[in-house]
């Protein structure tokens, strides 16, 4: 798993997931472009571009802040930019940026609904986009998904129809790029957990300490996008991963450590 001059582009990097991610492929000497617009600090969420960078280079990784909204495809373009000239090229994606909101169709505001396609559909498209040409010139080019697998019982619908058509639309987007770059060498993939994850989101914001305490931390995910982002592209791409599943296929048989309550119960998570 040699991640020695590769450069791994990841949205929303600056808390949570993404930064998890961050860090460990940081820690096996990857080059980290921290794509996110957090850049004064949210006091619920905590967390910027620049304390997240400095926590990269900690780690044993170089680092790029670069503020960049995936609304706006200039900013985009930007990062693309700045990417190459700091490092030369672009090696893998993941697309983590996603915006959520828990409603049924009557309480979801038509300001909520307009972001979550705006960022998780469009802006996740748009970085596809402009990443595209840079990724084709790379020797072992992955996209990597943070998105679940098709469930479509309805019970994933009528509770939050327009959060499940974002995240499924990525989805889907992540299966196509599989066929539609199978030609170019690069992988597609998507990335979901089996279980909550415990980020500052799901504390502060969608569920409290409650569901903080039965979540597991943010470094599962992370390890799990390790090992498949460690694989060669040609023979790892169309998957719609799960995390438990990833690390059992590496011999890993024992999560207790990755819970936030060791032993404790733990919830799954939505479209599982």
């Amino acid at each position: 798993m040699d991640f020695n001059n590769k450069t791994v582009l990841i949205t929303g990097a600056s808390r949570g997931i993404g930064k998890a991610i961050a860090l460990k492929l940081a820690s096996a000497g990857a080059n980290i472009v921290i794509a996110a617009k957090s850049i004064a600090e949210d006091g619920r969420l905590g967390g910027t571009i620049y304390s997240a960078a400095a926590e990269v280079e900690a780690a044993g990784g170089k680092a790029l802040a670069v503020y960049c909204d995936i609304r706006d495809e200039k900013l985009i373009q930007d990062t693309m930019e700045k990417t190459v000239a700091a490092f030369g090229g672009l090696d893998m994606v993941i697309n983590n940026a996603s915006a959520i909101n828990i409603s049924n169709t009557g309480n979801t505001e038509p300001k909520r609904y307009d972001l979550m396609f705006d960022i998780n559909v469009r802006g996740t498209f748009m970085v596809v986009r402009y990443a595209y040409p840079l990724l084709k010139k790379s020797s072992n080019p992955h996209i990597l998904t943070l998105s679940p697998p098709l469930n479509f019982d309805m019970k994933w619908f009528t509770p939050h129809l327009a959060y499940t058509l974002t995240k499924y639309n990525m989805s889907l987007m992540s299966a196509a790029w599989a066929e539609e770059f199978k030609k170019d060498g690069i992988a597609s993939n998507s990335l979901w957990p089996a279980t909550m994850i415990a980020t500052a989101a799901v504390k502060n914001i969608l569920g409290g300490e409650k569901l903080f305490q039965i979540s597991r931390k943010p470094d599962i995910v992370a390890d799990a996008a390790f090992y498949i982002l460690g694989k060669n592209a040609g023979g790892t791409t169309g998957n719609h991963f799960i995390d438990e599943d990833v690390l059992r296929g590496e011999g890993i048989r024992d999560f207790d450590s990755y819970s936030v309550t060791p032993g404790g119960p733990l919830q799954r998570d939505l479209f599982l």
